[in-house]
């Protein structure tokens, strides 16, 4: 945020000279700073960001994989219930007859 020039003009008017001129000086550092860290801030937030998606990916390529070894477990087991439940059915038809 640049110094107006009528703060300026008031500062000097107030401070004298050497004194509204060092104040300037150091609200435009000021100034300055805030901009570093701004653009500080941003990069840190942009890095942060990428490392958040790259563990992101991690988790739901793990979840994914575990999700997928679930479902073949349950139909593998699904599948022998049937087998088993079929079975019976056989045998028992085969004793009442």
């Amino acid at each position: 945020m640049p110094i107006t020039a009528k703060l300026s003009r008031k500062l000097y008017e107030t401070f004298g000279d050497e004194a509204a001129g060092d104040m300037v000086d150091w609200m435009h550092q000021v100034d300055a700073q805030r901009a570093e860290l701004r653009e500080l801030n941003e990069l840190n937030f942009a890095r942060f960001e990428a490392r958040l998606a790259q563990v992101e990916a991690t988790i739901v390529g793990r979840l994914e994989a575990k999700i997928e070894q679930r479902t073949a477990d349950l139909m593998k087991w699904s599948f022998m219930f049937w087998v088993g439940a079929v079975a019976a059915i056989a045998v028992l038809a085969g004793v009442l007859r």
